[in-house]
């Protein structure tokens, strides 16, 4: 009976010692869930609801609520002008559309700059900045980069036209303006499909510039040279070319007359005839 009671006693202890293991490693394991789940947490990225179009809009297009829904934004990638609420988008008191000033892709977060406020026209006005004109610029295939200019591009202006006076006049092409924003080709503001030939373009420059464009297009040609998208180069030289120095012609300057030799005469008579004899020059 004895044996029997001790050999119970063993294997309740044995038992009570796998449970306590099996414990402990439970434990262990709760643990370590838990500080996975704490580093996870620390690792999640602060969000903001932010507004983002359905579609593809392009300028001119009437925005609407089914074209925007709310996302989660990461809140240090939120774009500044972003709308988050959507009564900010389209005022109870109100029911007259925005209209899309930019190009706008499906997914991309909506923004104040690429819209119009409720019931404002969406015409050239818009998109002038503050202290800023339009000027339009008379162009053709070749002054107009064979018509691959499209509103939001930029611009360098070169004038060609004469400069001088009399024998000295000469034709010259100068830069006189560069890096200048088109707002509109033609009588289009906003997208321009395919490559189609211009007749003017519209610049938007300060006061002081249409002045220089003004004058520089009533006494010569203007030409467009398309800036790249990524070009941040500023141009500080004076760039100007005139035909000498465009087909290397040097003016070769002219070779002093030759000195003729002085002669000094005295007149004379002799008898009823009036006769020069040479006599030494004394000055």
């Amino acid at each position: 009976m004895r044996m029997i009671f001790g050999l119970v006693l063993l294997v309740g202890i044995a038992l009570a010692g796998g449970a306590v293991y099996l414990a402990k490693g439970q434990i262990g394991q709760y643990k370590n869930a838990i500080a996975r789940a704490e580093a996870a947490k620390a690792q999640v990225v602060p969000t903001q609801t932010v507004f983002v179009v359905n579609r593809d809009l392009k300028y001119g297009d009437k925005l609407v609520k089914e074209d925007v829904r709310p996302v989660d934004f990461p809140v240090t990638a939120i774009p500044a002008g972003h709308f988050n609420d959507i009564n900010v988008i389209f005022p109870e008191n109100t029911d007259k559309p925005r209209v899309v000033l930019r190009p706008i892709e499906k997914g991309e977060a909506l923004l104040a700059v690429k819209v119009t406020l409720p019931g404002e026209d969406a015409g050239i006005t818009s998109r002038l900045e503050r202290g800023m004109r339009a000027f339009a610029i008379n162009v053709d295939v070749s002054s107009g980069v064979s018509g691959f200019l499209r509103p939001g591009d930029r611009v360098d202006i070169y004038w060609t036209g004469s400069v001088g006076n009399g024998t000295g006049r000469s034709e010259i092409t100068k830069l006189i303006e560069t890096s200048i924003p088109l707002i509109a080709v033609d009588q289009r503001s906003g997208t321009v499909e395919g490559a189609q030939i211009a007749r003017t373009v519209t610049v938007a420059v300060t006061p002081e510039q249409v002045a220089g464009l003004a004058q520089a297009q009533s006494s010569g040609r203007l030409a467009l040279a398309l800036v790249g998208a990524g070009d941040d180069v500023e141009i500080s030289e004076n760039i100007e070319v005139n035909q000498r120095d465009l087909l290397g012609i040097v003016e070769q300057a002219q070779a002093p007359a030759p000195e003729t030799e002085k002669v000094c005469t005295i007149r004379t008579r002799r008898g009823a005839e009036v006769v020069n004899l040479p006599i030494p020059c004394t000055n």
